[in-house]
């Protein structure tokens, strides 16, 4: 396998997950906005991840993975969500709480003690936000989903991720029970009916971090 470092592997993830829910490529430009890195700094790392065939660009164009890329990012994502769901089932963190703690313990652990984590949770296929777990061999099974800030009014769909870049919003929804399994129907694009059959209203980001069955 070629050789990666922290640094790269967050690239790399970061790229493969830009377009895990919605089919635009990242750019140069939205990549540095969201690791929060210096465009020069993009630059160079992409340079770089091209250089040993991880990802393909043209200059100021969006960004790919290759399948090599493609095959490291998934490895690096399946570490970083069978810690958050094991932080979340076994050590007692709520899901706004392990998004940093995955983040540094994605790169340390060994793939015996990750193995071990999946097996003691049974083999989970999604995180505590949703997000599907890939299988070893890079395999993804993700439900089709919408943007709850794009369904249409009296659309009725399970609740089936939620970003989690927001803690806050994350702990926002919890107070009302709404996570990955929630029934909801679209009132408008900003509110939505509970289980209960009580009307919840939502901001905008809140709405813009919520993917429905479709």
């Amino acid at each position: 396998m070629t050789h990666t470092t922290p640094a790269s592997e967050d690239y790399l993830k970061t790229i493969y997950a830009h377009t895990e829910w919605q089919p635009d490529p990242i750019t140069p430009s939205g990549l540095a906005m969201r690791l929060g890195v210096a465009p020069s700094s993009v630059t160079e790392m992409v340079k770089k991840l091209a250089a040993i065939g991880l990802l393909t660009h043209v200059p100021y164009g969006p960004l790919s993975l290759t399948d090599a890329g493609r095959l490291r990012a998934t490895a690096v994502v399946r570490r970083h969500r069978l810690i958050e769901t094991w932080l979340v089932r076994e050590m007692g963190y709520d899901w706004d709480e392990v998004h940093d703690e995955a983040e540094i313990l994605e790169h340390s652990i060994s793939d015996r003690l990750l193995e071990a984590i999946n097996a003691r949770l049974g083999f989970p296929s999604s995180d505590p936000h949703g997000d599907p777990i890939p299988a070893a061999d890079g395999a993804v099974d993700r439900a089709p989903a919408i943007l709850l800030a794009a369904a249409r009014p009296g659309h009725a769909g399970t609740v089936l991720r939620i970003s989690d870049r927001d803690p806050g919003i994350l702990r926002d929804l919890a107070t009302d029970g709404i996570g990955p399994g929630t029934r909801l129907v679209v009132v408008d694009a900003l509110t939505v009916r509970l289980p209960s059959g009580r009307t919840r209203p939502l901001t905008l980001e809140a709405a813009g971090s919520i993917w429905v069955s479709d």
